[in-house]
């Protein structure tokens, strides 16, 4: 059942609408679970875009096995979607950075409050995101360090190559998951592949994770694939490789989410007017590369690679981060 969440008018006649699609079993009961699945924060966001359809393909195909409530938002930034931009149109504001919202605030902020209060109730909530147009990212969860032990044993079953969490530094508290989660709808934030593209191998291994974890709150009775057992980040683990010039980025063998040894040549920055190599890519630790430069324009201190130490799994530690990189 498609519902608006929001709807305001917007100049020209048009109006600005949030929908959500809630799936539900034909005979629903009382106190059943319910899990929301957002994304479209980011307007360049696409692998949710199909993740949601798959979901819900899915669950259209096999109805009788649907035991609770499947909410889904696929765009919570419309505008965004429509003009292939990040944040909001007009202003770039970043969707993220205004939760929970106001009813009585601007544009944004009604929107979030919304939106915030719309999935208050629900059992979980998987916020689903893409990084933006230049790093590449594997499948990832990334929690908050104040709900780190909570979350963990949902992330493990997202069918993620990696779990990791930010410092508390560069953890953005007004975050949707970041307020879900102080609202008590626990809530964890997935991201894969690079922005304004679809790796469908990523948003395939992320469904299947989500229906692994539907199938754990009982919302779910059909088969699931078997998950990954991630990377379990401890303490250090990531180190973050940053450009120390500007330049033209030349990326050599290097493949995202395969495991490289220290001094492996992820690639160079060269100069296309004098043609030299202004600085080599190189990592320093043995790992596993799960963040990689997309884009060949590159600018001092710009994001190269991640790498993360691929030795004993810690249960509960945190990974901290060279650069301050912001949450999603």
């Amino acid at each position: 059942m498609i519902e608006e969440i929001v709807s305001l008018q917007m100049p020209v006649e048009e109006r600005l609408v949030v929908r959500k699609n809630r799936l539900e079993p034909e005979h629903a009961g009382k106190n059943m679970k319910r899990i929301s699945i957002v994304t479209g924060t980011h307007g360049d966001e696409l692998n949710g875009q199909y993740v949601c359809y798959k979901l819900i393909e899915k669950i259209k195909a096999h109805p009788e096995h649907l035991c609770g409530i499947v909410d889904v938002y696929p765009s919570i930034n419309p505008l965004g979607i429509d003009t292939g931009s990040r944040g909001i149109p007009m202003n770039d504001l970043d969707m993220n950075r205004v939760f929970p919202g106001t009813d009585s605030g601007a544009m944004a902020e009604h929107i979030a409050y919304k939106i915030t209060q719309d999935i208050i109730g629900s059992d979980m909530c998987v916020d689903v995101h893409s990084s933006n147009i230049f790093i590449k990212e594997v499948p990832q969860v990334r929690l908050s360090p104040e709900n780190y032990d909570k979350l963990l044993p949902y992330a493990r079953l997202m069918n993620a190559d990696i779990i990791w969490a930010l410092s508390a530094s560069v953890y953005l508290e007004a975050s949707l998951a970041n307020c879900l989660n102080m609202f008590g709808v626990p809530s964890i934030v997935v991201e894969m592949g690079a922005g304004s593209r679809i790796t469908r191998t990523y948003a395939r291994q992320t469904l299947d994770g989500i229906f692994r974890l539907m199938k754990e709150l009982g919302i779910w009775s059909g088969s699931v694939e078997e998950v990954k057992e991630p990377i379990v980040a401890n303490t250090g683990d990531v180190s973050a490789i940053h450009a120390g010039r500007s330049g033209l980025f030349i990326l050599e063998d290097a493949e995202i989410g395969v495991n490289i040894q220290k001094g492996f040549k992820i690639g160079k920055i060269v100069s296309p007017l004098t043609g030299d190599v202004l600085e080599e890519i190189i990592s320093p630790k043995d790992g596993f590369l799960f963040t990689l430069r997309e884009h060949p324009v590159v600018y001092k201190g710009a994001i190269m690679a991640r790498v993360c130490k691929t030795g004993d799994r810690a249960e509960t530690a945190f990974a901290s981060v060279k650069g301050g990189e912001a949450y999603v």
